[in-house]
């Protein structure tokens, strides 16, 4: 039974919940794999130090879903601890060059040996554009990283390269393989994917709905709209909440709905 073994990053946060999932694989022979790297909290090290030495393991390869500091700061503190544990992304340069590590690129389509199991590297960009899903075909399982979060909605961080159009195809390509179960790098396990995932597009579809309407009845500022939309949303979240506004202006603007002029948009 395909059973990757949960290991929390210790970094909660208003933008991260509950913190943030890290998994290990690790195969009968000893070789071993970790699904993003964590913040380099020294907790989530230990923890990691523990697995592998209970089952007289090495950490052959760091697989990051993409360079958000929640997912790649640990890098260099896995690299200190693990010297022969080789690190794989998507590039990203102007991102990945503060990590100090030898990425070794991900492609689209690639395979990795994780832990004795076979996995498939998958372009999902829009959250970020180096973003990769992991998939493993035997079990019906995708590792999603920020792709989805459940009981939860993801930000486009449309200021630094997250792309609304690209996020809903990244959506409907992990829907299209019908898995029976994702793996996210935030939240519980998602046991229903095609409910969570239909839902996604959905609800991205109702913001747009939302985005218009505030832009009929007047609201000319990506701030405006976003207190239009989210009224009531807790001031930490509310950046969050504007790049997702963005995102979608962005999107309508692609389409020539929408019109951007001196940071004033309108229909």
């Amino acid at each position: 039974m395909f059973e990757p073994l949960l290991l929390e990053a210790r970094n909660p946060s208003p933008m991260t919940g509950q913190g943030n999932n890290t998994y290990l694989l690790i195969g009968a022979g000893g070789e071993s794999a970790l699904i993003d790297a964590g913040v380099g909290d020294p907790r989530h090290l230990e923890e990691l130090g523990r697995r592998l030495a209970d089952r007289r393991a090495a950490l052959d390869h760091v697989l990051v879903t993409h360079a958000h500091p929640d997912h790649a700061s640990g890098a260099p503190a896995l690299a200190a601890r693990h010297a022969s544990a080789r690190f794989h992304k998507t590039p990203w340069p102007e991102e990945d060059r503060q990590y100090g590590v030898a990425w070794e690129p991900i492609e689209d389509a690639d395979e990795f040996d994780a832990g004795g199991e076979r996995l498939i590297a998958l372009h999902t960009p829009g959250h970020s554009p180096d973003h990769v899903a992991f998939w493993h075909a035997s079990s019906r399982t995708a590792f999603t990283g920020d792709l989805v979060v459940q009981g939860s909605s993801v930000m486009i961080q449309a200021s630094r390269g997250g792309n609304l159009t690209r996020y809903l195809a990244a959506l409907e390509r992990i829907r299209a393989l019908s898995p029976l179960r994702l793996l996210p790098a935030h939240g519980p396990e998602v046991v229903d994917p095609a409910r969570l995932l239909t839902h996604y597009v959905e609800h991205r579809l109702e913001r747009e709905r939302q985005v218009l309407a505030a832009l009929a009845s007047g609201s000319e500022t990506v701030q405006a709209i976003a207190e239009s939309i989210y009224d009531g949303l807790a001031p930490a979240l509310m950046p969050a909440a504007r790049e997702n506004v963005r995102a979608h202006l962005e999107k309508l603007q692609a389409e020539r709905t929408a019109f951007e002029q001196n940071g004033r948009w309108s229909i």
